[in-house]
C-alpha cells in the first residue's frame, strides 16, 4: 500500500523524523512548515493523509483542520493531530475541528504507521465513491444525492458489546444524546444482532470474558453485512500491541481506558457520519449503475441491458437445450400521434405501452426499450407457440383500453409484434433479433394490429 502523507510541522527535527519513518514504508511524503503552506500544498496537490501539528505559528493546527473540512475539495483527507499535548480537552477540540485522530509526541512507530495504512484504506474507498457520485451529479442525479441527507443528523444506531454491566451504563449514559444503544455481552450473539440490524457504529469492549475481542473485530470485517460499519474499539491503557492489531484487523478508530465521556462522544460522531456519508455515496453508485441500464423515460430496461443480457440468455439456452423466444413490438402509427398531440403525448403513450407490457409479461420475461416506439421482450424457456399466446395477450391489452394523455385526451392504440424463436438457423442473439424484426415487418404489412411468429 503507498499513499501521499503531508506532514505539517514548524520543527524541522520533528518533520524529518516522521519523513524518515513514512519512507521507509514506502510512502510518498511532503512536508509543510506552517498551516498556511499545508492549505495551499492541499488545495493544488493530491494528499491521501495530513499528519498535523497543533502549536504552530500563524494558525495552529486545530484552524488548520477546521479548514481543511469546512472546504469540500479538502473534507474528505484524513486529519492526523501530532501533538505533545495529551489532555483530553484538546483532543476532543482537535476532533470537534474534524480530526480523526491523535498520536501524541513522541510518537510511536508501529502505532504511527497502522493509523496512516488504515486512514489510506478508508481514503481509497471514499475516493472509489465519491468519483462515482460525481458521475451520478453530472447526469442529472443531484436530487438522488439530497435524499438521505437529513439522516446526517438523526440520532446514530449503536451496538455496544461490553462484558461489564458497570461500563455498559456508563457508555449508554454517555451516547445517549447522540445515539440509541442496544447492548449485548455475548460475542457471537453481537454478530448476529449486527447482521441483522442497520447499525451507524458497533462499539467493542476489550472487557469479554471468554472470548477473544480481536476475533469479533475480524468476524464483523468478514461478513458481508457487517464489513462496512465502523468499529470503534476499546482497549486498556499499554495494549499498544492489541491496538496496533485491531487497526491492522480493519477497527476503524479506538478510545483508551480510563474513557473521557467528550472523546467518546465526538469519536463516535465522527464514525457515525462517515459511514453515513459512504452510504449516501454507495446509494449513488447502485443508482448510477440502474440509470446506465434503465430507459429514463418508461423505467424499462434500455437497448445497452438488452445487448448484454439477451447474450447470457442466449448461450443458458443453448447449452441447455431450451427454448427461448424474443418478441419485437411496434406502436402503430406513431408518428401520427406526435405530429398531432406533440411530442408530449407521445412521451405519455410510450410509458403507458410500458405499463402496459410490464402488466402483461411474466416474471421471468425480459422487458426493454428497444429504441423509439420498438420494444423487445426476451422470453426464456418459453417455445414459440406459447410465446405467440403472450404475444396476443399484450396485443389485446394495448388496443381494448384508450391511452389517456395528461390533458384528458383519449387515444385508440394498437401495435404490431413479431416473434422468433431459438433455432439452429439462428445461430447468435443478432440473428434472432433480426428474425424477429422480419417478423414485425411482416405483421406491418400485413395491415398491422396482429401478431406473426416466424419459425427459422
Amino acid at each position: 500500500m503507498t499513499a501521499r502523507v503531508l506532514v505539517v510541522d514548524d520543527v524541522p527535527a520533528n518533520v524529518k523524523l516522521l519523513e524518515a519513518r513514512l519512507l521507509a514504508e514506502y510512502f510518498d511524503v511532503l512536508t509543510a512548515e506552517d498551516g498556511f503552506k499545508a492549505l495551499d500544498i492541499c488545495a493544488k496537490t493530491q494528499v491521501d493523509v495530513i499528519l498535523l501539528d497543533v502549536m504552530m505559528p500563524g494558525i495552529d493546527g486545530f484552524e488548520v483542520c477546521e479548514r481543511l473540512k469546512a472546504n469540500p475539495r479538502t473534507a474528505h483527507i484524513p486529519v492526523v493531530m501530532v501533538t505533545a499535548l495529551d489532555q483530553p480537552s484538546d483532543r476532543v477540540r482537535g476532533l470537534k475541528a474534524g480530526a480523526d485522530d491523535f498520536l501524541t509526541k513522541p510518537v510511536n512507530d508501529l502505532q504511527l504507521i497502522s493509523r496512516v495504512k488504515s486512514l489510506v484504506r478508508l481514503k481509497m474507498l471514499s475516493d472509489e465513491l465519491r468519483m462515482r457520485a460525481e458521475t451520478a451529479r453530472t447526469i442529472g442525479m443531484e436530487e438522488l444525492l439530497r435524499m438521505t441527507e437529513n439522516r446526517l443528523d438523526e440520532a446514530g444506531q449503536v451496538l455496544l458489546v461490553d462484558g461489564r454491566a458497570s461500563s455498559q451504563e456508563r457508555i449508554i449514559k454517555t451516547l445517549k444524546p447522540i445515539a440509541e444503544i442496544a447492548v449485548l455481552s455475548d460475542a457471537q450473539a453481537a454478530v448476529f444482532e449486527a447482521a441483522e440490524r442497520p447499525f451507524d457504529l458497533i462499539i467493542v469492549n476489550s472487557n469479554l470474558e471468554d472470548y477473544d475481542p480481536l476475533r469479533l473485530c475480524s468476524q464483523l470485517r468478514s461478513l458481508e453485512r457487517t464489513r462496512f460499519i465502523p468499529v470503534l474499539f476499546i482497549a486498556e491503557q499499554n495494549e499498544e500491541s492489541r491496538i496496533v492489531r485491531a487497526l491492522d484487523l480493519g477497527v476503524n478508530d479506538y478510545i483508551v481506558r480510563p474513557i473521557d465521556p467528550n472523546e467518546l462522544v465526538a469519536r463516535s460522531l465522527t464514525q457515525i457520519r462517515r459511514k453515513r456519508y459512504n452510504d449516501r455515496l454507495r446509494m449513488s453508485v447502485q443508482h448510477t449503475i440502474e440509470l446506465a441500464v434503465t430507459d429514463g423515460l418508461t423505467g424499462l430496461n434500455n437497448r445497452r441491458y438488452l445487448d448484454s443480457h439477451l447474450r447470457v440468455l442466449f448461450d443458458r439456452a443453448t447449452a441447455r437445450n431450451r427454448p427461448l423466444t424474443v418478441c419485437l413490438t411496434d406502436i402503430d402509427r406513431f408518428k401520427q400521434v406526435n405530429d398531432t398531440y406533440g411530442h408530449e403525448a407521445g412521451d405519455d403513450v410510450l410509458r403507458e405501452f410500458a405499463t402496459r407490457i410490464r402488466s402483461t409479461v411474466r416474471g421471468a420475461d425480459l422487458a426493454c426499450r428497444f429504441g423509439g416506439e420498438e420494444f423487445v421482450v426476451v422470453m426464456p424457456d418459453t417455445a414459440l407457440d406459447a410465446a405467440a399466446k403472450v404475444a396476443e395477450r399484450l396485443r389485446e391489452v394495448i388496443e381494448q383500453k384508450p391511452f389517456r394523455l395528461q390533458d384528458g385526451t383519449e387515444l385508440s392504440i394498437t401495435a404490431s409484434l413479431g416473434l422468433a424463436a431459438i433455432a439452429p438457423e439462428l445461430p447468435s442473439p443478432e440473428h434472432l433479433l433480426r428474425q424477429a424484426d422480419r417478423a414485425l415487418y411482416q405483421a406491418k404489412n400485413s395491415g398491422r394490429n396482429r401478431v406473426v411468429a416466424l419459425a427459422a
